[in-house]
């Protein structure tokens, strides 16, 4: 008599069968993968060589000369405020020259408007001038000296902040009184320290408080102003600053 059929052993053997058969040794698994390698490498030497003959155009920038034809100049209005209308009577050449001169630009005063009106021409060399001329003259409007808001036309890493105090915190009457008195001092000088020490230039307008200078510079300054507002007295801030002009210079 024939023993039983065991249909468990049969498919144990032939699963085993099946595992032996796709059993890989290290040999021929470091072969396999050079071979990828190898075609990897092949494919992109191939994409890249078939790139190199197709290269994309490299235009030029236009000059403000050549998109007369393009578009219109552009224009800029900055409204000058009641109390920097007369100082910019007086100080009316020294803001022209180099706007017409140095950054071939065109600038007239709207004293209808109470508008400083500037223009892109023919002769504009670079057309991202005219926005270095509104700032500029924004500066000016803002109380800046015109000295200090030239450096905005001369460098490019200059930027203009302003905030108000109750921004730090909320104040009203005299203690808001007090706490501008704060940062300006006696005869301005801890606004004075305070520009000194982080190479920046302030301009205290009333509750309005605006900052010339570097990203970095104006950070300090603005938080050497807040915790003279909060209430902290000026030798502390004085020691702050002091620190940390001495680790700029040490970076620098």
């Amino acid at each position: 008599p024939q023993p039983p059929h065991n249909s468990n052993s049969d498919g144990a053997s032939l699963a085993m069968d099946e595992d032996e058969e796709v059993i890989i040794t290290a040999d021929q698994l470091t072969s396999t993968m050079a071979a990828a390698s190898g075609s990897s490498d092949a494919n992109v030497s191939g994409s890249s060589a078939e790139q190199k003959p197709s290269d994309k155009p490299d235009f030029a920038p236009l000059a403000a000369k050549e998109l007369k034809g393009t578009s219109r100049w552009e224009i800029r209005r900055i409204r000058v405020p009641q109390h920097r209308f007369s100082p910019l009577k007086v100080d009316w050449m020294k803001i022209y020259s180099p706007i017409v001169e140095y950054l071939k630009l065109q600038i007239r005063m709207n004293p209808k408007t109470r508008m400083i009106e500037i223009r892109t021409c023919e002769e504009t060399v670079d057309t991202g001038s005219i926005q270095k001329a509104a700032d500029f003259i924004r500066a000016y409007c803002m109380g800046f000296a015109v000295e200090d808001a030239l450096a905005l036309l001369r460098m490019d890493d200059l930027y203009l902040e302003s905030f108000e105090v109750k921004d730090v915190k909320t104040l009203n009457g005299d203690h808001l009184s007090r706490a501008i008195g704060r940062i300006a001092g006696k005869d301005g000088k801890t606004k004075f320290t305070i520009e000194n020490a982080t190479k920046t230039r302030i301009v205290l307008a009333d509750s309005k408080i605006h900052i010339l200078g570097t990203f970095q510079n104006i950070k300090v300054a603005r938080d050497a102003i807040g915790n003279l507002i909060l209430g902290s007295p000026p030798g502390k801030v004085y020691s702050n600053l002091r620190t940390l002009s001495s680790r700029l210079k040490e970076r620098f």
